[in-house]
């Protein structure tokens, strides 16, 4: 049974074009060109906007598809998903609408004396063992668990957030602001958020 790759649907003020999750990249960008006749019928004198949505895709992959469009078809297109797959699990960094910045994955987890710098957000693939460092000018997340040492928004941003799978540091900082953390006092947090509210680093 051939796959439906692209299914475009008209909504009262939307045109919304579905992806197929499965299809490849390639497949999608062919189906899309071919109905592009069918999608530039639906503009007679109209600019209704375009909704892209049904797949998560890369950067580059979402450029490909918007030049696409637009070369036939002058319109407004929106995707519905997050533009950075780094920190698309993590709902919440979305729902504080933070810049979403280069993110630059480190696989494996951080010994004690090692030290890793990101230009952008970090995303560890492991843990931050007591006596590592990690420092980001955006965001840090880490899956695992975090015992060393976590510096987000390095250059100033306090907008930035630390997230960790385990939240066990005795220190913290966002931007300029640090936190002392006291063991007896700070229970050990299973999926840490870390941000910055009123001038203070609150852990939830």
């Amino acid at each position: 049974m051939k796959k439906n790759h692209v299914s475009i649907n008209l909504k009262k003020d939307e045109i919304v074009i579905k992806l197929n999750d499965e299809s490849k990249h390639e497949e999608i960008i062919e189906t899309l060109k071919k109905k592009l006749p069918e999608l530039k019928k639906l503009y007679q004198d109209e600019k209704t906007p375009i909704l892209v949505s049904g797949k998560v895709l890369k950067n580059k992959e979402i450029d490909e598809i918007e030049n696409i469009i637009k070369e036939k078809i002058d319109v407004e297109i929106n995707f519905d998903m997050p533009k950075s797959l780094g920190l698309h699990s993590i709902k919440k960094t979305f729902a504080k609408q933070i810049a979403i910045s280069e993110t630059k994955f480190h696989r494996g987890s951080l010994r004690s004396g090692q030290k890793i710098e990101a230009d952008g957000s970090i995303v560890i693939l492991g843990d931050v063992n007591s006596g590592a460092e990690v420092m980001a000018s955006e965001n840090i997340v880490v899956l695992g668990a975090l015992r060393g040492l976590a510096h987000a928004g390095a250059k100033g941003n306090k907008e930035a957030i630390i997230s960790a799978g385990l939240f066990d540091a005795v220190q913290i900082r966002i931007a300029n602001i640090v936190k002392e953390i006291n063991r007896d006092e700070e229970p050990m947090h299973r999926q840490a958020y870390i941000s910055v509210i009123d001038e203070k680093i609150v852990i939830e």
